[in-house]
C-alpha cells in the first residue's frame, strides 16, 4: 500500500474514476445472482435490488476498513485534521469511486427525482472526500466519517428485505433492532464527534466553515431519517395492503423510503 500512495496522490481524481469503475463491474458481476421472484418481476425493485447489492459490498469493505483502520492508529480519532496512513487515504479513494459510481447510476437509470435525498448525500460527502484527496488534510475525518457504513450494512439489508416482502421474517424483526444500535453507536456517534471536534478546534482548522456547514446538513438529515425509521419499525402506521401487481411506482418508492 505504501508503494501505492504516491500514484494515488499525484493523480487523485483518475484514482477515484478507476476505483468507480471498479464498482461498475462489480455492479455487472453481481446481475448474475438470483433474485427473489418478487423482485425479478418489478422493474423499480429489479433496479432497486441491484444499487443495493453494490451499496453493501461497499458498506461491507469500508465500515470493516475504516474501524480497523482507527484500531491500530488510534491517532486518527484524536488528530482528524492532517494525521494519516496510507490505507487511510486508499480508503477515501475507494469510497470517493463508490459515490461516483451511485451517484451515475441514479442519474443515468432515470431515478434521479425519486433519489434526490441519495444524491444530496453523495454531493455532500463527494466534496469533503475530494477536497481531503487533493489537500491530503482530514483524511482521518473521513475515515472516521465513514464509520457509518457499519450502520449501512443493516440499513441496506432492511431495504432488500423489504423489496423482497419478507417484513414479518424472523430476519428482519432482528435486524430491525440491530439497525437501531449500529445508527445510534456508528452512525449518529460518528457523525457527532467530528461536529464537536470541528467546533472546538473551529478556529485553527483550514475550511472549517466549509466543513461545519457540511456537517450541519449531514446531521439533519441523519436525525430526520433515523425519526422516520423508528416510525416505520416500532410505531408503523395502519395502511392498506400493498399488492405488487396493479401498484405505482410512486407508492413503492414511499414504502421503500419509510
Amino acid at each position: 500500500m505504501e508503494a501505492l500512495l504516491p500514484v494515488l496522490q499525484r493523480h487523485p481524481g483518475l484514482s477515484v474514476l478507476v476505483c468507480a469503475l471498479m464498482f461498475r463491474v462489480a455492479h455487472r458481476l453481481l446481475q448474475n445472482l438470483p433474485v427473489p421472484k418478487v423482485v425479478a418481476v418489478d422493474d423499480f425493485r429489479s433496479w432497486k435490488w441491484r444499487n443495493l447489492s453494490v451499496s453493501m459490498v461497499h458498506s461491507l469493505l469500508t465500515g470493516t476498513w475504516a474501524v480497523t483502520c482507527v484500531f491500530i492508529w488510534p491517532e486518527m480519532a484524536t488528530n482528524i485534521h492532517s494525521f494519516y496512513t496510507a490505507p487511510a487515504y486508499i480508503l477515501i479513494c475507494i469510497s470517493s469511486g463508490y459515490f461516483v459510481q451511485d451517484a451515475g447510476d441514479i442519474i443515468l437509470t432515470g431515478h434521479a427525482r425519486g433519489s434526490w435525498e441519495f444524491l444530496i448525500h453523495h454531493v455532500l460527502v463527494l466534496w469533503c472526500f475530494l477536497y481531503s484527496l487533493y489537500s491530503h488534510l482530514y483524511v482521518a475525518g473521513a475515515v472516521v466519517a465513514l464509520f457509518v457504513e457499519v450502520n449501512s450494512v443493516t440499513l441496506h439489508l432492511r431495504l432488500m428485505l423489504k423489496l423482497a416482502s419478507q417484513q414479518s421474517s424472523p430476519l428482519y424483526q432482528i435486524n430491525k433492532f440491530l439497525n437501531v444500535f449500529t445508527y445510534v453507536v456508528f452512525r449518529l456517534s460518528a457523525q457527532f464527534y467530528l461536529t464537536y471536534y470541528i467546533v472546538q478546534n473551529y478556529s485553527w482548522m483550514d475550511k472549517g466553515g466549509y466543513f461545519l456547514i457540511t456537517m450541519t446538513l449531514m446531521n439533519t438529515m441523519i436525525l430526520i431519517y433515523f425519526y422516520r425509521l423508528l416510525r416505520a419499525d416500532f410505531f408503523p402506521r395502519s395502511r392498506p395492503s400493498m399488492a405488487l401487481n396493479g401498484t405505482h411506482n410512486n407508492n413503492i418508492k414511499k414504502f421503500l423510503t419509510e
